[in-house]
């Protein structure tokens, strides 16, 4: 799975291509995008090393199961190491077309707090992905526009919805057409400068599903970059959904310690 990105995630499947491909507007085009990079399965795991600029790493494990129906999910990440963040965890809730839960467990606190919706785009843990690169940005957001097709890609603008709720104006996502994967996204600030890039740096078949092994986010504003690798990425495990709760934040399953 990955935590995957978006991933950019992270966790990514790949979708056969249809013969009508070439002639799928923007919001078909996202969707399966969308699909590919966070559906992969009915859920999936991972483990995450999670390389910053200045020497500092995280080491972490993801698990992400489907809702039986919908579009609903459910991310849980425990991390490993170093020390400091050490049995710290990540519980999101994602509604798509809503406001997803999100919730971090503090374990030098032992203290539970909820994520609210407008952090969503601050720093995952210190790196330079956004906990909304986690789980996912719900396409009902922003608008999408398909301002180029090459022989590969599918080039698309997309454009908030509420412009004053998100530090860009607009992102450009290049999708594979093969596997529907994103391999490249660019944000504009507010003064339609580029300002923040990611990429999925390394796609490997798992269980027959394209899957980013390698994403990275760059701030081109600082200079600074993080990379996630990703290992021991699995799909259709049985997840149980009890795993998903506040319950566990404090008391992690064996499924994200073994």
């Amino acid at each position: 799975m990955s935590i995957r990105t978006l991933l950019l995630g992270v966790f990514v499947a790949g979708l056969s291509v249809s013969t009508g491909a070439q002639e799928l507007d923007a919001d078909a085009i996202v969707e399966k995008a969308n699909r590919a990079s966070y559906y992969a399965g009915k859920d999936g795991s991972a483990k995450v090393k999670m390389a910053l600029s200045d020497g500092r790493s995280r080491e972490f494990a993801i698990l992400r199961r489907n809702a039986d129906e919908g579009m609903d999910q459910k991310f849980y990440v425990y991390f490993t190491a170093p020390a400091d963040v050490r049995k710290m965890a990540y519980l999101v809730h994602k509604h798509p077309g809503g406001n997803d839960d999100r919730w971090l467990f503090l374990p030098a606190l032992n203290l539970v707090k909820r994520i609210a919706p407008g952090d969503k785009r601050t720093s995952f843990v210190g790196s330079d992905f956004l906990y909304e690169d986690v789980s996912g940005r719900s396409l009902a957001e922003d608008a999408h526009e398909l301002i180029e097709t090459t022989d590969t890609q599918y080039v698309i603008k997309n454009t908030p919805k509420n412009p004053d709720t998100v530090e860009f104006s607009s992102y450009t996502v290049w999708i594979d057409k093969a596997t529907f994967l994103p391999r490249k996204a660019e944000y504009l600030d507010k003064n339609g400068k580029l300002y923040r890039r990611v990429a999925a740096s390394k796609v490997e078949d798992v269980k027959g599903v394209p899957t980013v092994m390698e994403s990275t986010v760059e701030d081109l504003a600082s200079g600074s970059k993080t990379v996630n690798t990703f290992t021991e990425v699995d799909y259709d495990i049985g997840l149980k959904d009890r795993l998903f709760t506040e319950r566990f934040l404090r008391r992690p399953p064996r499924e994200v310690t073994r």
